[in-house]
């Protein structure tokens, strides 16, 4: 199983930009499905973006349209654009390999990133 971290989270404006990083500690090659998932304060985790090794993507309605998921399968890296972000995008955000054709993660989770949205 591989060792997943997560990195480029922060404090942002509303309407702001970040790019969220996953790397993971192999391959991803033979991942089928990996996606990002977020956990507000008082909330169940959710997927937000999840993409196939085969590119097709998918997005919650919440962030359709603002966010891109991506993956870099020569670097291990899974990323996720966040475009004109809103307060309610204020979470902690994890990246798993997921349990198709469910939506549930198919790893532990790593630390997770931090990313915070100012009106």
């Amino acid at each position: 199983q591989e060792k997943l971290v997560e990195s480029g989270g922060g404090l942002v404006q509303s309407g702001g930009s970040l790019r969220l990083s996953c790397a993971a500690s192999g391959s991803i090659l033979s991942i089928v499905a990996m996606g990002w998932y977020r956990q507000a304060p008082g909330k169940q985790r959710e997927l937000v973006a999840s993409i196939t090794n085969s590119g097709r993507t998918n997005y919650a309605d919440s962030v359709k349209g603002r966010f891109t998921i991506s993956r870099d399968n020569a670097k291990n890296t899974l990323y996720l654009q966040m475009n004109s972000l809103r307060p309610e995008d204020t979470a902690v955000y994890y990246c798993n390999s997921i349990r198709i054709p469910t939506s549930l993660p198919g790893g532990s989770w790593g630390q997770g990133t931090q990313v915070t949205v100012s009106s």
